[in-house]
């Protein structure tokens, strides 16, 4: 089993490292998310700068070739694992999980998945209460941390469903799972899936279900749950199932491709859980791609604009690297990216941020250096299919071959 080939692809959901080009045509100056954190006092990522994520173009934060700190285990001295490093722009015409991930199978998005900032129109609020059979509360842009305070105990004496969205194409519905039961609401978001579809096609459908008392303080549980729109065309998952390899989502990408190309999948509570499972796959006899998503540093710290809580988060997953890459097997790759930015110091708003991307890439098959500038986030899943002898049928460039 040793000469099996294996991709574990790790995406730190949200984590840009600097400002595109194009970012104030998205609402975003001067953003940069690891600019931000790195600021923290709670910031340390050393196994992370060896493998070069200091290195990367346009990176300032941290001096390139500064030596590990005192106790810190060299990882590129692991079983001679070797690393390259590089930054990717974004093609698509967005800056949302959908977007970014899709992208990153292959997918370029020429135009934006639709956003309501003045809520949903009438005909798809009326279709929706007429299929649920419940009334609909809110109906506008909203923190999904507020909208329960502020709408929970409407939702809890009439049975209303609360609706809301935000800058990303979502439409999210919450409830107390002591009024609609899981299940019940993942029910009514199956059909609200339904629903919006065409023009009004959002990237995702989520579920929001919360608990609390009655005039107290409600708080969201762990059984949030996503329901996305299905990719338009195929991606890296669907190639490799095609061609008989394994397609394993860890954490939400099975719901971000709806389910597409995927051939096993198992949802995580978190970072935490994430990284457990991950190894655990590491352990595991199977040929094909590990495709995880690590979900806090968006949806606990750069949305809630948590800057220590993001820093900690990322010393967390560098800590937790040496463990990653001592279970490497000879032809392993792990390649190491993000899907967006998301700035918990930009105060012009708590929505993602349009930045570059980092993408690292570890192990004996890596021919070390940096990579430059990508072009699209795409040559991730270029890199994988050509990995294992597949010519994708979509635009990107192999990582791994020397131009």
């Amino acid at each position: 089993m040793e000469n099996r080939k294996r991709v574990f692809l790790i995406v730190l959901d949200s984590f840009g490292i600097g400002g595109m080009e194009d970012a104030a045509q998205y609402g975003d100056v001067n953003v940069n998310t690891l600019g931000t954190v790195s600021s923290s006092p709670f910031f340390s990522m050393p196994h992370m700068g060896e493998l070069g994520l200091f290195r990367i173009d346009g990176i300032q934060c941290v001096q390139p070739g500064e030596p590990m700190p005192e106790g810190v285990e060299s990882v590129c001295g692991i079983g001679g694992l070797r690393a390259a490093y590089g930054r990717m722009r974004e093609r698509s015409k967005g800056k949302d999980t959908t977007i970014g991930h899709w992208e990153i199978a292959g997918i370029c998005s020429p135009r934006p998945l639709p956003t309501y900032p003045q809520g949903f129109p009438s005909e798809i609020l009326e279709a929706f209460c007429a299929k649920t059979g419940r009334r609909a509360l809110c109906n506008l842009p909203y923190s999904g941390t507020k909208v329960i305070q502020d709408y929970g105990d409407a939702h809890m004496r009439t049975g209303g469903l609360i609706v809301y969205t935000s800058a990303d194409s979502v439409f999210q519905i919450a409830a107390h799972e002591d009024i609609v039961p899981p299940e019940q609401l993942y029910e009514y978001c199956r059909m609200a899936r339904d629903i919006l579809q065409g023009e009004h096609g959002v990237g995702r459908v989520i579920a929001r279900p919360f608990v609390g008392p009655r005039g107290g303080e409600f708080v969201r549980t762990a059984r949030r749950h996503d329901f996305s729109i299905l990719p338009p065309s195929a991606t890296m998952l669907d190639q490799l199932s095609e061609n008989g390899k394994d397609v394993i989502g860890v954490g939400k990408i099975k719901d971000i491709f709806a389910g597409k190309g995927i051939t096993e999948a198992v949802y995580t509570s978190g970072n935490k859980e994430g990284i457990e499972r991950t190894l655990e796959y590491l352990d595991k006899d199977f040929e094909g791609l590990c495709f995880i998503n690590l979900v806090d540093y968006d949806m606990l710290y750069g949305h809630r604009r948590d800057v220590e809580g993001y820093a900690r988060a990322l010393s967390y997953f560098d800590a937790r690297l040496p463990e990653l890459l001592g279970k490497m097997r000879k032809e392993d790759i792990l390649m190491i990216t993000a899907d967006h930015g998301c700035d918990p110091g930009y105060m012009a708003s708590t929505d993602h941020t349009r930045e570059y991307v980092p993408i690292l890439l570890c192990g004996r098959n890596v021919e070390p250096g940096n990579l430059g500038t990508r072009e699209t986030f795409a040559d991730v899943g270029a890199t994988v299919l050509e990995y294992f002898g597949i010519r994708p049928a979509f635009e990107g460039k192999d990582m791994l071959t020397p131009p």
